[in-house]
């Protein structure tokens, strides 16, 4: 699984520099024949943070990793609805509205070491989260359940449940029932920083200009300069 930021032309500058220092992973070129796409790339291990640019609102969104002859038609299938081909990836919505695309690849991924920080704490892009109306969930979750085939891992709050892929995938996926006070009609994602220091990386993302918005049981929920929600949580940066 890869995670995309998705902005506006105004807000990519800006969105590339916040989260490659935020990851610590310099931007490289724009993709060959997709000047709309580049990559943020660690010292070790494969990208898997990309940001796109668009003519929509910013979000984020996943790319899963498999067989376009296969997986667009099983994923219908599962309850996924098809939008339109893309040049080596099919672009398809799940069943609460979250946009996502089956991209073909098929070499193997090395996941990244965490990063280190002056003051001894490290971090890592860890963890994307889908955020679903509480009406929508269950049948969410069973849909990403079945889509990936990974593994189910126990959670405290019983308004998450993180699957799981450890051999391979560089991030694990939090699927996160909403409170009915959001008022969201569509399921939305966001990204997730794993830190051994929760008050360190909060400090630190904020000095590069994200915003806090409030804090949670094990995570802290902020902002970036192009107005999209994150979190850093006290996951494992390792795991």
């Amino acid at each position: 699984m890869h995670a995309f930021v998705d902005v506006p032309a105004r807000h990519v500058e800006g969105t590339r520099a916040f989260w490659s220092a935020v990851t610590g992973w310099p931007p490289g070129g724009a993709w060959p024949g997709h000047p709309e796409f580049t990559s943020l790339t660690p010292p070790t291990g494969t990208p898997y943070l990309h940001v796109q640019t668009i003519d929509g609102a910013p979000r984020v969104h996943l790319d899963l990793l498999g067989d376009l002859d296969v997986d667009p038609a099983r994923l219908e299938r599962l309850g996924a609805a098809r939008g339109h081909p893309g040049d080596g990836w099919q672009v398809m919505t799940s069943p609460a509205g979250l946009p996502f695309c089956v991209c073909a690849e098929s070499s193997p991924h090395q996941r990244p070491a965490a990063t280190a920080w002056p003051g001894g704490h490290r971090s890592r892009l860890v963890q994307l989260c889908v955020d679903v109306p509480a009406e929508r969930y269950d049948a969410e979750l069973a849909f990403w359940r079945s889509a990936t085939g990974w593994a189910d891992e126990p959670v405290e709050d019983p308004e998450f449940a993180r699957l799981v892929h450890r051999a391979e995938s560089p991030v694990q996926l939090l699927v996160q029932r909403l409170g009915d006070d959001d008022g969201a009609l569509r399921a939305r994602a966001h990204l997730d920083l794993g830190s051994d220091d929760l008050a360190a990386e909060v400090a630190r993302v904020r000095a590069l200009g994200a915003r806090e918005l409030w804090p949670g049981n094990g995570f802290v929920a902020l902002e970036d300069p192009a107005g999209l929600p994150f979190c850093v949580t006290a996951n494992d940066p390792d795991r």
